[in-house]
């Protein structure tokens, strides 16, 4: 019963970690509407939050770490019941690891290139500046962070819930809410796309939408967790 329950407090801890700082970043840097501005407003932007912002998002890309060990305890938990489990835990721990990789990019590259664009005398730097925080937030964001991560995690999610049916562990609306935040959360990979490809339909609140249900999802599992004696 001991496991399930560090299982289930490492999981809500790790929902409400990210929430947290997520919820700062909205309040002190107009994340993620600030990303839809133009790259010189992104940067005087965060230049202007100092280490504040820059605190916030270096808790923003951590806090999940509770869920590192959560993921392989349940795998480890799981695993001989369910080869899914065996599957999905690989997956989920490589998505936080991309989506982690992703965000420390505010905290070690973002401030030298917003101190670079506001101290540059000429536009020559500034262009530069820009062009340099373009492609690190189209790599390191876009395609590591927000691609692979939350494709990973989705996946880790799906299988999961897949698992949770199977074994019979909780009610069945408690993996019927992981599809669903999955596959809502699946639909904000079009903004992703839309970057490289203007004009592709894009539903703006996908991205808000799915990743708040998921983490609802995940507070849940947690205190089933928490309740439950596998």
């Amino acid at each position: 019963m001991k496991k399930e329950k560090t299982i289930g407090w490492l999981l809500i801890a790790g929902a409400v970690g990210v929430l947290i700082p997520y919820t700062l970043l909205t309040i002190i840097f107009e994340y993620p509407d600030i990303l839809r501005q133009q790259t010189g407003v992104i940067l005087t932007k965060f230049h202007e939050g100092g280490n504040r912002l820059i605190w916030t998002w270096f808790a923003f890309a951590l806090a999940g770490l509770p869920l590192v060990p959560a993921y392989i305890r349940l795998g480890q938990k799981l695993e001989n019941k369910s080869s899914l489990v065996r599957i999905a835990t690989k997956i989920g721990v490589i998505g936080l690891i991309v989506q982690m990789i992703g965000l420390l990019r505010w905290t070690f590259v973002v401030p030298v290139l917003s101190n670079s664009f506001i101290s540059a005398t000429d536009e020559g730097t500034k262009a530069a500046a820009i062009m340099a925080f373009k492609t690190i937030h189209q790599f390191a964001g876009v395609l590591l962070g927000e691609h692979l991560g939350q494709l990973f995690t989705i996946t880790w999610t799906v299988l999961m819930s897949a698992a949770f049916i199977k074994l019979n562990l909780f009610p069945k609306w408690v993996s019927i809410l992981g599809f669903v935040s999955s596959f809502i959360y699946l639909l904000a990979q079009a903004e992703l796309l839309a970057t490289v490809m203007p004009g592709l339909p894009v539903w703006d609140l996908a991205g808000f939408i799915g990743s708040t249900l998921w983490l609802v999802w995940l507070v849940i599992v947690g205190i089933k967790f928490i309740k439950t004696k596998i």
